[in-house]
């Protein structure tokens, strides 16, 4: 039984490392409720600023 026990803390452990060292964006602080992320502003805001110098064009 100890060795299952073990057996699923290394493979955590392994999991955690492979994730931060691959760059994924992880999170471990929970859920988050009423808090705007930056991975969904930022497209926003670069298809917006793209989009203005083309409205500005056509003027």
């Amino acid at each position: 039984m100890w060795k299952l026990l073990l057996a699923f803390v290394v493979f955590a452990a392994v999991a955690l490392v492979v994730l931060k060292k691959a760059g994924g964006n992880v999170d471990m602080g929970g859920e988050k409720h009423g808090v705007e992320t930056g991975s969904h502003a930022e497209p926003a805001a670069s298809a917006a600023s793209a989009a203005l110098p083309a409205s500005a064009a056509s003027n």
